[in-house]
């Protein structure tokens, strides 16, 4: 392969139980997973869980060309044949397993018994609590990072899984990896990793979690484009979000600003919405004929907690908190929630657009 597509290398010295891993997409991350599993079954038969959000992901070519990289990666190898010394050189897929197999000069097929992997859907994690997998010690769980859907409580389910697949061995190595898609991310906010939105690519932080012996080690990737490098000419199109194909930045929408400006006597009422560590001013404004909210980022305190209006995921007891925009209770909220119904919204930022879409999507996924 190609020098600058990724290692494992640096971040596999922290050892550490999780390794978030994101970037840019097809940089090498979920090959130099696959390819470490297969270096370790090659050694000791230990063995490979491959964890996906849907079942469907398994379903087809999905599941079939799981493994196409390394049986001939960027540079014409075919790193199978490479790791189990001409034994394997490729890899069979059935019923959400993945097995080393060879071709021999008649055309028949000949597959491993033993399977190098197994896949695992969160979203039916429930099927899989009543089987035992005692020789798994590399958990992948690719796309982790979403742009459209979480599970609900996809985080308690993700751990099920581990649960599932670890029992009480602690030589399993858990790899999360992402694209740079969404920095708003559950993970993120449930596994206290409170810096990696604002990673730099090529640096890695390493979390740990007061007298346990748990680490996470997390490496946001360096872009694979050298410095003066043109951009891929099959994206160069005059679009902000393709950044994030081609140079890794987080891919963001682009929202709509404030139309006007408005004096503060033309806000009407205003309240807040905190969520995954970020709180917003909500403004209702009356501008001449023109009635809208405008959202922008509270750098300060919030004053008057036991009175202004508050939509947070958080649970509380005080009538001025609310969890859900989406579920009004109020005749007022009922009039905030027709703002976000008939698009009559504005943000000061793209970045502000983001948060509340996620909040938005968290109100449409919860209960």
């Amino acid at each position: 392969m190609k020098e600058d597509y990724y290692s494992l290398k640096k971040i596999l010295a922290y050892n550490a139980k999780y390794y978030v891993i994101f970037g840019e997409r097809s940089n090498g991350k979920t090959y130099s997973v696959l390819e470490h599993g297969i270096e370790k079954f090659a050694k000791s038969g230990e063995q490979i869980a491959i964890v996906r959000r849907w079942a469907d992901d398994f379903t087809g070519k999905r599941g079939k060309t799981m493994f196409d990289s390394l049986i001939c990666n960027a540079k014409g190898e075919n790193r199978i044949k490479d790791i189990t010394k001409g034994e394997w050189t490729g890899v069979y897929y059935y019923g959400s397993m993945w097995y080393l197999c060879r071709f021999e000069e008649d055309g028949s097929r000949v597959v491993c018994e033993k399977p190098l992997a197994y896949g695992f859907a969160i979203s039916g994690q429930e099927h899989d609590k009543s089987t035992s997998y005692p020789e798994i010690t590399t958990i992948l769980f690719d796309e982790f990072l979403s742009r459209s859907m979480y599970l609900q409580d996809e985080f308690v389910l993700f751990m099920n899984v581990i649960s599932t697949i670890k029992r009480r061995r602690q030589n399993v190595e858990i790899f999360m990896l992402g694209n740079t898609i969404n920095k708003y991310c559950p993970y993120f906010a449930e596994m206290g990793l409170k810096h990696a939105r604002d990673m730099k690519p090529g640096t890695i932080d390493v979390y740990k979690y007061g007298s346990s012996d748990l680490i996470v080690a997390v490496e946001r990737t360096k872009t694979s484009r050298k410095d003066g490098e043109k951009t891929d000419s099959y994206f160069a199109f005059d679009n902000q979000k393709l950044q994030m194909i081609t140079g890794g930045e987080w891919e963001i929408d682009i929202y709509p600003h404030c139309p006007v400006k408005y004096l503060p006597k033309e806000v009407l009422f205003t309240y807040f919405i905190v969520f995954d560590y970020n709180v917003l001013q909500c403004e209702i404004v009356l501008h001449d004929d023109l009635f809208f909210t405008f959202i922008h980022r509270k750098t300060t305190p919030l004053k008057d907690e036991e009175n202004d209006l508050i939509y947070t995921p958080e649970y509380s007891p005080r009538p001025n908190y609310s969890r859900k925009i989406t579920k009004p209770r109020t005749d007022l909220e009922k009039r905030i929630a027709e703002f976000f119904l008939k698009d009559k919204v504005f943000y000061a930022d793209n970045e502000i657009g983001e948060v509340v879409r996620n909040y938005l999507m968290w109100c449409g996924k919860v209960n």
